[in-house]
């Protein structure tokens, strides 16, 4: 039976038929979750296996093991698969009282399956219809939510009818800890068993419990779990208790055509969470409180509704479907609830373990959306990362540096997580891991920062735990240049750009690359609002930053000096991706393609060939065409003439030009990144790679790796392509500035905002308008602009700008 995504209402992303080697892909994009744990969408019958790996994972739960990797000992911190709540299985009992085998879905015996997950109300459902013996069969259909509104309950209803028949059904409902992380291929080798001192219990003959602990961080987990005939009746009940799990069964009486129905209502807790004083005690309280389904229900979709209409988004089409499945699993991995907790943006969700759940650069394609919808969270998210300041400075200090150098993997405490080997699965070999030295990460931090308070006008924050940050970066890059006095240019050595196709010179012994053009920009950038920060503070609070840094006047005139006098190579014409780019080899890029079809991870390619993508002009990803995603034309040209560079359209145009050409697309990054620039410099083209980025995991292009999770910068950044990108928003100097540069085959959208203290300002490009209003309940005037014409819109007012023809 073949499984497929079927067209469906513009809230519901449907499957029909079954089809095992789609399941994991199914899986991950059927996760649910609600900001502080979630749960992909494994079948409650199946154990992990090759075809299915159900996964459980709380926000920031992290776990350290020690690993043998080719002789030697690796370190591995991983986001932990906690113990597994969905497990319920049933059987057939037969008329002389043994029961049949379990029902798995490869069996064999599905007559008819589908699977909705229904967005707007958060919920998955499960429709099979099983064939029980001749004629005969069960109809299933299974309700499940992790609940929006408390988000430590969960909850599966599972509704059985009989036809053509009446008998016993077993049903076996349970909590297994018999769990590990094992959801990589290629991190299968690695040590992955992460929890330890198992212990269950019942409470009552309805009632189950279930705790342990990580063997390292000593993190305590605990959940229980209620189960009940809600419809029907059981003829029998008992519980069964083992060393790493806990199973409810029931026996079911069933009458042909009349549906029983079970419930399980399960409540996780773990010793991060607070207010609690044990997690068991907090669990079974929870679930001894929790109502029924459909009361369960109620609340929750009520929460989600309260989210939509913050997020309000409206693009036509598949399009406008597909970025209503990025939100929701935006919001399922970053809600309201996140705000409270201590954790960062993990790359992959909490949708699988690629990644190890680790945190990277993603908050810079995350934050943006958040900031002018739900900024709590994004203040949450920068907290996360002023928290591990103390610790990005030990890291500079280790490093021989001063200032903040943050890692470029994040986990629990802000130490590096980056690995020291990763495998090449086309080849089987173990290589060196240098993307460690991508020091850019401690840039987008800072540039996160300035984007969150320009947007939100918390001057408070930036006045605080902003400008402790953004000062200490800058510290980290004013003493990593190195002046050249030849030139009286600054240079910065042995680092890694976006690009990880180049991590070193072709031939050399030491890894990393001179002058990364990104790099340089953006630590410019930083070096300059650093200063403007510094000079613009308020007085008593300048004082304070003074003697808590110990800055000095000598050190902000070096901070001036160096953020005009960075190097940025350039080589025929175009911005070089970094010092002797040009000078690399050129790949015949059609004898690849004609070899190996997808060339998406060329580097995997040329390395199982004994070559190395450092020899070529080829790269992964968008690298010296970031800037262009990160600052809109005036203010790239204005930061490139700070430097003493010229930055004008010929010259940009050609560098989008070059590297478009020379770009595998390796990332799901890429494509985003490659639509943003060209829906202003080669309008023509942009679209194709929006499409890229918008079908990058519901299309599994990658192949195979939206299965370990989602790719959340990617799903969060198309949301963004939208709301800034094509509308041109920038948010400066209290003012919201629009530039559109809408696409022929997306010409028409709107969106809500939350600006500065406003809860609903309305946006909407269509026909040739910009059309921005305010709704009447605000209380205060917004400041609106486009291209040399400016409005104040009153409460209750919209106004409306005429746009140019889109043109070609």
């Amino acid at each position: 039976m073949a499984a497929s995504a079927e067209p469906a209402g513009e809230w519901e992303w449907r499957y029909e038929g079954y089809e095992p080697s789609q399941e994991r892909l199914r899986e991950a994009l059927c996760t649910l979750g609600n900001g502080y744990f979630a749960t992909r969408g494994a079948a409650p019958e199946a154990r992990a296996g090759e075809y299915h790996y159900p996964g459980t994972y709380a926000a920031g739960c992290y776990n350290r093991l020690l690993s043998e990797v080719a002789g030697r000992q690796v370190e591995n911190e991983d986001l932990v698969n906690l113990p597994n709540w969905l497990p319920l299985r049933f059987r057939v009992v037969s008329e002389r009282g043994s029961a049949a085998r379990w029902f798995t879905p490869e069996e064999g015996y599905l007559l008819e399956y589908r699977q909705s997950l229904d967005l707007r109300a958060g919920a998955l459902t499960r429709h099979m219809r099983v064939h029980t013996f001749g004629k005969r069969s069960l109809l299933v259909v299974q309700h499940r939510l992790v609940h929006m509104a408390d988000p430590h309950l969960a909850a599966l209803r599972t509704e059985f009818t009989s036809d053509g028949w009446s008998g016993e059904l077993e049903v076996e409902s349970a909590l297994d800890g018999d769990v590990r992380n094992a959801g990589v291929d290629r991190y299968r080798a690695l040590a992955g068993h992460h929890l330890t001192r198992m212990h269950t219990g019942a409470v009552d003959p309805a009632t189950l419990w279930l705790r342990c602990r990580t063997s390292t961080s000593d993190i305590r987990i605990a959940c229980a779990a209620r189960t009940r005939v809600t419809v029907g009746r059981a003829a029998e009940s008992r519980s069964v208790l083992g060393s790493a799990g806990a199973a409810h069964r029931l026996r079911i009486p069933l009458r042909d055509g009349e549906p029983s129905v079970v419930e399980k209502v399960v409540a996780l807790h773990t010793s991060r969470d607070p207010a609690i004083s044990d997690p068991s005690l907090a669990a079974i309280d929870d679930v001894a409180r929790a109502p029924d389904y459909a009361g369960l229900f109620t609340s929750h979709a009520a929460a989600w509704d309260r989210l939509w209409r913050r997020a309000d988004l409206d693009v036509p089409g598949e399009a406008g479907r597909i970025l209503r499945l990025h939100l929701f699993h935006l919001l399922q991995t970053l809600s309201p609830h996140t705000a409270e907790l201590d954790v960062g943006v993990p790359a992959r969700g909490l949708h699988g373990e690629a990644y190890r759940g680790h945190v990277f650069w993603d908050e810079l394609f995350v934050l943006p959306y958040l900031n002018l919808h739900f900024p709590e969270i994004a203040r949450g998210l920068l907290n996360y990362r002023h928290r591990r300041l103390k610790r990005a400075c030990r890291a500079a200090e280790d490093a021989g540096r001063t200032g903040a150098m943050y890692p470029w993997q994040s986990g629990s405490d802000g130490r590096e997580e980056t690995q020291t080997l990763h495998l090449n699965p086309r080849s089987g070999r173990w290589l060196p891991d240098h993307s460690r030295l991508q020091h850019h990460v401690g840039s987008a931090v800072a540039y996160n920062v300035w984007r969150y308070c320009e947007a939100s006008g918390d001057t408070e924050y930036l006045h605080t735990k902003g400008a402790e940050m953004v000062l200490q970066i800058a510290r980290f890059w004013a003493d990593t240049a190195v002046h050249d006095p030849r030139t009286g240019r600054y240079h910065v050595r042995g680092v890694v750009g976006p690009d990880e196709y180049h991590d070193a010179y072709p031939g050399a012994d030491v890894p990393g690359l001179d002058d990364n053009a990104y790099t340089n920009v953006t630590a410019a950038w930083v070096l300059h609002r650093a200063l403007e920060l510094a000079r613009t503070l308020p007085t008593p609070r300048r004082a304070d930053l003074v003697g808590q840094l110990g800055l000095d006047v000598g050190e902000l005139d070096r901070w001036e000096e160096i953020s005009r006098r960075l190097r940025v190579p350039f080589h025929a014409g175009v911005v070089s991706q970094f010092e002797g780019y040009g000078d690399l080899a050129e790949l015949d890029w059609d004898d690849y393609r004609k070899r190996y079809g997808d060339i998406r991870r060329l580097d995997r390619i040329l390395e199982s060939e004994g070559d190395s993508s450092n020899r070529y002009q080829a790269s992964k990803q968008a690298d010296v065409l970031m800037l262009g995603y990160l600052f809109s034309p005036a203010e790239l040209a204005a930061v490139f003439r700070l430097l003493g560079y010229p930055m004008d359209d010929t010259t940009w145009q050609a560098t989008v030009e070059y590297y478009l050409r020379r770009t595998s697309h390796g990332s799901t990054l890429s494509g985003l990144v490659h639509g943003w620039v060209l829906a202003r410099a080669r309008r023509g083209d942009a679209w194709r790679h929006c499409l890229e980025a918008l079908n990058g995991d519901v299309a599994d292009i990658q192949g195979g790796t939206t299965a370990e999770g989602i790719h959340l910068g990617a799903m969060a950044g198309t949301l963004d392509l939208v709301q800034r990108g094509l509308a041109g928003l920038e948010t400066r100097d209290g003012t919201l500035r629009f530039d559109p540069a809408p696409l022929p085959e997306l010409s028409t959208f709107g969106y809500r905002l939350r600006y500065r203290g406003h809860w609903g300002i309305a946006v909407r490009i269509a026909a040739g308008s910009l059309r921005v209003a305010v709704p009447a309940s605000e209380e205060r005037p917004v400041k609106v602009a486009f291209a040399d014409r400016s409005a104040t819109v009153p409460p209750g007012g919209a106004h409306e700008f005429r746009l140019p023809s889109l043109g070609p």
